[in-house]
């Protein structure tokens, strides 16, 4: 075989494994806005011709302060006494994930929003999970662990273990917000919210959405008992 037929065997190799590898980054995305794109309903504002918040290299989204334009600081996240809990989601094989209270480094860890409520009081506990392209998710992992976010579904329950005391919450609503739109992070003391957040669609980060998943706490005898295999 002379050397011309390698290199054009080389070449349509290599020209096959750019079309895997960008299909690989395309479909996903493009399979989000055909299934969930329109699934949820939009709140707030609309998608506007403005450079949105993320679009810029100079954004760190691994850093949970970056996520929300007139959100709270850097400073609010950070704490000299960080303290834990754990999440639980069995519908995306999330088991006893852990939450930090004062951190904002969402490569290690998930963060619970400054100023929102604790697990089981009254109000709206708000917890950032970074996603990335759904097929590198995996459930263990921190930079992936919220990729699938957009697969729960009303009714899906959410686990939490805070303080030794173990809560139940149900999934009410799941919508998408720009990254402007704050007001989903205010409180609401009617009952106790949990509200988990991630980046749409995953990742692509061109003009970057906000996934809400909303769920409420619900009685003990009103939990479906799901245990972990």
């Amino acid at each position: 075989m002379n050397k011309n037929i390698l290199l054009k065997i080389a070449a349509v190799i290599c020209g096959i494994s750019g079309l895997v590898i960008l299909a690989g980054v395309l479909v996903p995305i493009i399979s989000y806005e055909g299934s969930f794109g329109t699934k949820y309903s939009q709140l707030l504002s609309p998608i506007s011709n403005n450079k949105v918040l993320g679009t810029d290299d100079n954004y760190d989204y691994t850093k949970a302060s970056t996520w929300f334009t007139g959100g709270a600081a850097r400073e609010a996240f950070i704490s000299k006494n960080i303290s834990y809990y754990t999440v639980s989601i069995p519908e995306l094989k999330i088991d006893t994930a852990t939450v930090a209270i004062g951190g904002e480094d969402l490569s290690k860890h998930l963060i619970q929003y400054p100023g929102t409520a604790l697990p089981g009081k009254r109000g709206n506990s708000v917890i950032f999970g970074h996603s990335i392209l759904p097929i590198f998710y995996n459930p263990k992992d921190y930079i992936s662990i919220f990729s699938t976010l957009p697969t729960l579904k009303g009714g899906d329950e959410i686990f939490v273990n805070y303080d030794g005391v173990s809560y139940t919450y149900r999934v009410e609503d799941l919508f998408e917000v720009l990254p402007s739109d704050i007001e989903v992070l205010e409180q609401d003391s009617t009952d106790s919210f949990l509200t988990l957040v991630t980046c749409v669609p995953p990742g692509d980060p061109r003009r970057p959405k906000r996934l809400i998943v909303r769920a409420r706490i619900v009685a003990p005898e009103n939990s479906n008992g799901t245990t972990w295999n």
